[in-house]
């Protein structure tokens, strides 16, 4: 089969969205191992060396979700920890690796899954950003080439401000971008720059603050209004108990005999 480059205009209404099974037994394994793929739709870049919001605009493929090959680049030699420190912040693991496997055969293990979330500046200060990658490894002890496969996408938020993001990119999109035709479908994808993506996380941190607070006060208001119900409860009880206690007073002893 020969080779295509360009999926997206070779295959009309084209959209790229694998099970984690086939990233890992076709696409990743088909790399590592040096066979050629029919179709060219996801590249090779070191995640970790770009901030997140620049891998939209990097990738080959993708709407909502990106897809990389990325070589392993530890910090001190082979068996060290990968490098995954930016410009501007740092990627961290949430968790512990989660075993993938096959849907055919629950018995059989295809491959790890590392969840990781992007923190803006240093450790220990950093900043927690809606930015996730999923980092697909195969579970063989010795591999021809040190190659993972990485997912990146944006946490899902609100329905509020994925409108007010949407809203944002699409008057970046319209004062930044130059109109032409000539632009493939990829060209015309907009993001948020760095400055503006802070702004955008800035006002989802005040809009998550706000929705806690109001939590708080419901919450309150549903604990005093417990409080009352309870209170109304035992003076109920109290008043009953008070009623039985003064009608066993008051019974006729019988008519004696």
């Amino acid at each position: 089969m020969s080779y295509q480059s360009n999926p997206e205009v070779e295959l009309p209404g084209f959209r790229f969205h694998p099970t984690e099974e086939e990233l890992l037994e076709f696409y990743l394994r088909n790399i590592v191992y040096g066979k050629m793929l029919s179709y060219d739709v996801i590249g090779f870049l070191n995640i970790y060396h770009h901030d997140p919001w620049d891998l939209p605009g990097l990738s080959k493929v993708g709407e909502r979700e990106w897809y990389f090959f990325v070589p392993i680049d530890r910090k001190h030699g082979k068996g060290g920890r990968p490098n995954r420190t930016t410009k501007n912040g740092f990627w961290k693991a949430t968790g512990s690796d989660r075993k993938i496997v096959s849907l055919s055969d629950q018995k059989k293990m295809i491959g790890f899954k590392k969840t990781l979330v992007f923190y803006k500046g240093r450790a220990q200060r950093g900043c927690k950003t809606d930015w996730v990658t999923n980092e697909y490894r195969l579970p063989d002890a010795t591999l021809p080439k040190d190659i993972v496969m990485c997912k990146v996408y944006r946490k899902a938020t609100s329905l509020k401000v994925l409108e007010q993001r949407a809203a944002m990119e699409e008057e970046l999109k319209n004062t930044s971008l130059p109109s032409s035709s000539s632009f493939s479908s990829m060209d015309t994808i907009s993001f948020c720059t760095p400055k503006q993506d802070l702004v955008v996380f800035k006002k989802e941190e005040d809009e998550e603050a706000m929705v806690k607070e109001k939590r708080l006060v419901v919450f309150k208001k549903e604990e005093d209004e417990e409080a009352m119900v309870k209170e109304k409860r035992s003076d109920g009880i109290a008043k009953e108990q008070k009623k039985i206690s003064s009608a066993s007073l008051q019974l006729p002893l019988g008519n004696e005999k």
